[in-house]
């Protein structure tokens, strides 16, 4: 798609006018760690928290089910079906390969392919929670190891960014469509 790679880099420059939580630090991953279960013993990338508003009569579960049978409401959703599932591979938006890794009752997890502009073996994961009505979606992703990009401190950070703010259009959305979940 044209002009879709220079949204990074406009990012990278209004990086400093950006809010909102702290990206976690980066950390070296063992290189027998199993990332795809979870982030211990990975290279941490980022985990950001967005809150979708009060929605006392929708659990978790079904915000999560609303998105991964809905994908088409998932801000980069690119060639990938209306309908999610484990194991299913497509391409997010720019041609990004990635696979459905997990589904879980509160939580979906996609693990980037080789072809995806920022290498192979990011997880990220999108968690939903609830607690007295209000819902919140978690967003914290992770790799096997750093890769060119990822391990370099102005690609990071323009990644990060770009994240941000593409995971908080998300909520965003879910935050009136949970009504319909």
């Amino acid at each position: 798609m044209p002009g879709f790679a220079a949204v990074p880099v406009a990012l990278a420059l209004c990086a400093g006018l950006l809010t909102g939580p702290s990206p976690a630090p980066a950390t070296a991953a063992s290189p027998a760690a199993d990332c795809r279960a979870g982030p211990a013993d990975c290279y941490d990338l980022y985990t950001y928290g967005y809150t979708l508003g009060l929605h006392p009569f929708t659990g978790p579960d079904a915000v999560r089910r609303q998105l991964t049978r809905h994908f088409w409401l998932f801000p980069v959703s690119g060639g990938c079906a209306g309908r999610i599932r484990a194991g299913a591979r497509c391409e997010l938006l720019g041609g990004n390969p990635v696979e459905v890794e997990h589904i879980g009752d509160d939580f979906f997890q996609i693990n980037t392919l080789p072809g995806h502009q920022l290498g192979r073996g990011m997880h990220i994961r999108f968690a939903f929670s609830r607690t007295l009505g209000f819902h919140t979606m978690t967003v914290r992703a992770w790799q096997d190891r750093p890769t060119d990009c990822t391990g370099e401190a102005f690609c990071n950070g323009v990644n990060r960014a770009f994240a941000w703010v593409t995971w908080r259009v998300l909520a965003k959305t879910l935050r009136f469509t949970a009504y319909a979940a």
